[in-house]
C-alpha cells in the first residue's frame, strides 16, 4: 500500500464525498465534520461480534474507508485526526470520561471517549465525528463561546476536576431545553499512541460497565436529525418529531443496509 497518510486523504474524501481538489482550510471544517457525521456510521458491531482487531492506520483505513463501515469514537476520531494532519491541521487526540445520565454520574469505565483538538490561531478547538447523536458538526472552541449548528448548541466549559480541565457540554436541538454534560478532558495529556487507543477498544470490549459490549447500536446524523438503529428497534428523529418501530433480527439486517450501508 502506498503512504498510508496519502491513503486516508484521497480515500477518505471519497468516502465521505468531498472533490479531492478541494482545499481544506479551517473555515471549511463545519462542512468536512457535516459530511462525515451524514456518511460514517457510528456504530459498535464488531465489539458485539468481538471481532476486535489491532488499532493501525491500515487496519482503520481498510475498515472504514475501504469496507466502507463505521465504527466508534476512538476509530472515527482518528481516522480524521489523519485526514486533518494530511491536511495541514495541528491535531492531537485526547481522552475523555463520558458523564452517565441516566444515572447522575461520571462513567465508571474511565477515559474511554477519544476527540481531536485542534489548534488554530493559537487558540484550541474540540472537533469530534465519534459521540454519536450528539456531534457538534463544528469546531468548538475551548474559550468557552457556544456555537450552533442544526444538531444543537454547544461548548467547553473550563473546569478543573480529578477528570481534567474542561468538560465539553451541550444542548441538542428539539431535546435539551438546558446544557448537559457530554464529557470531561485533560487538554495538556494528548494521546501518544496508538496502544492507548488498544487499550481503550479492550476496556469497551471487556469491561462489565461498558454500554457498548451489550446490544448492536448504530447512529447516524441525518439532513433533518439523526437515526439510531438496535437489534430491538429502529428510531428517527425527524425536524424534532420521533417515530419509533419495533423490529426483529432480520428487519435489523434489512435496516443496516438500507439506512447504513452495513452489510450484516
Amino acid at each position: 500500500m502506498k503512504n498510508d497518510l496519502l491513503a486516508i486523504n484521497e480515500l477518505f474524501r471519497k468516502r465521505v464525498g468531498i472533490s479531492e481538489n478541494e482545499m481544506i482550510t479551517f473555515e471549511t471544517l463545519d462542512y468536512v465534520l457535516e459530511k462525515a457525521a451524514k456518511s460514517i456510521p457510528f456504530e459498535n458491531l464488531c465489539i458485539i461480534a468481538n471481532n476486535t482487531y489491532e488499532l493501525t492506520k491500515e487496519n482503520l483505513l481498510t475498515k472504514i474507508v475501504l469496507r466502507n463501515e463505521g465504527g466508534l469514537c476512538y476509530e472515527l476520531n482518528t481516522i480524521l485526526n489523519f485526514f486533518l494532519i494530511e491536511n495541514g491541521f495541528k491535531a492531537d487526540l485526547i481522552r475523555g470520561i463520558t458523564f452517565n445520565h441516566q444515572n447522575q454520574c461520571w462513567n465508571r469505565i474511565g477515559r474511554t471517549h477519544v476527540a481531536n483538538l485542534v489548534m488554530h490561531n493559537g487558540e484550541l478547538y474540540i472537533i469530534d465525528i465519534g459521540f454519536g447523536g450528539n456531534l457538534p458538526l463544528k469546531p468548538v472552541p475551548l474559550n468557552g463561546e457556544s456555537v450552533t449548528s442544526e444538531n444543537g448548541e454547544f461548548r467547553v466549559k473550563k473546569e478543573e476536576s480529578k477528570h481534567g480541565d474542561y468538560i465539553f457540554e451541550m444542548k441538542l436541538k428539539h431535546k435539551d431545553k438546558d446544557w448537559k454534560a457530554g464529557y470531561a478532558f485533560d487538554s495538556k495529556k494528548v494521546v501518544e499512541d496508538m496502544g492507548e487507543l488498544n487499550e481503550i477498544q479492550k476496556v469497551i470490549l471487556e469491561h462489565e460497565e461498558s454500554s457498548f459490549n451489550k446490544k448492536p447500536l448504530i447512529n447516524r446524523i441525518t439532513d433533518n436529525g439523526n437515526i439510531t438503529l438496535t437489534n430491538s428497534s429502529f428510531t428517527e428523529w425527524t425536524d424534532g418529531i420521533v417515530k419509533k418501530e419495533e423490529i426483529d433480527e432480520n428487519k435489523f439486517k434489512e435496516l443496516s443496509k438500507e439506512h447504513f450501508g452495513l452489510s450484516i
